[in-house]
């Protein structure tokens, strides 16, 4: 989603109303419950919290000009990696196996059998629609984060087809932007 992504799509920057602010805190609280106690380090209640607007109906929430999460239309919020990185344990995790690592830092979806593979699969159960993780076999910290397209009793009993839908990765230009302003 982000491949091509550069400062230069953002069309608009509107800092929000608090109203808007408590809505945005309440479905990050209420799509990843882990990060509770620590609310308040990412969105500051007294920080001005300024939503980018870019093509396609994406929008990017910047904290002092930082991107924090992105969401496209009416879609989860999807975290950038970032935050995911300072705060590893607030969503799910799924990991790929080796054979998949070219392909996924490219911006390739996620395959089902590159998480079933015998060597490198491990998937935490999720339902479908979930933002999700992605580590790749032998690496420690995530390098993609994704939107499950089938629960993972769907990609353990069917074993094919697109399974994750890629929205973020390293060095991807929402990565590279790590800055707007």
């Amino acid at each position: 989603m982000f491949k091509r992504f550069s400062y230069s799509d953002v069309s608009t920057q509107n800092q929000v109303k608090s109203s808007v602010q408590r809505k945005i805190r309440t479905d990050l609280l209420e799509q990843f419950p882990r990060l509770d106690p620590v609310i308040d380090d990412i969105l500051p209640k007294k920080s001005p919290l300024v939503i980018a607007k870019c093509p396609n109906q994406i929008q990017v929430v910047l904290v002092n000009s930082v991107p924090v999460c992105v969401q496209s239309r009416d879609g989860p919020w999807v975290p950038t990696l970032r935050l995911l990185h300072q705060h590893p344990s607030m969503m799910p995790k799924m990991q790929a196996d080796k054979g998949a690592t070219k392909f996924i830092m490219g911006g390739a979806n996620v395959m089902c059998p590159g998480l079933t593979h015998p060597t490198g699969g491990r998937m935490e159960d999720v339902d479908r629609g979930a933002v999700v993780q992605i580590l790749l076999e032998g690496r420690e910290h995530a390098c993609a984060v994704g939107i499950m397209t089938m629960s993972t009793a769907e990609i353990r009993k069917e074993n094919k087809g697109v399974c994750i839908e890629v929205v973020h990765v390293l060095n991807d230009g929402l990565w590279k932007t790590n800055h707007f302003g």
